[in-house]
């Protein structure tokens, strides 16, 4: 018979170690997070760099 799912692979159990895994993450994160290990992302900071230049450099030209 011809079925969607490979013939070797339990997509039920796949999809329950991925839950896993991403739960597991989350707990481990939380826990770095109380412990103080905090960390900004980079693209969090990037993205305030170019607002900080970006506003410096309007208020050069539209000033001048």
């Amino acid at each position: 018979m011809n079925t969607s799912e490979p013939s070797g692979r339990d997509s039920g159990t796949e999809k329950l170690n991925w839950i896993d895994r991403r739960r597991e993450k989350i707990r481990d994160e939380i826990e770095r997070n109380r412990r103080g290990e905090y960390t900004v992302p980079t693209w969090v900071l990037a993205a305030v760099l170019v607002l900080i230049v970006g506003a410096w450099l309007a208020l050069i030209f539209l000033a001048g």
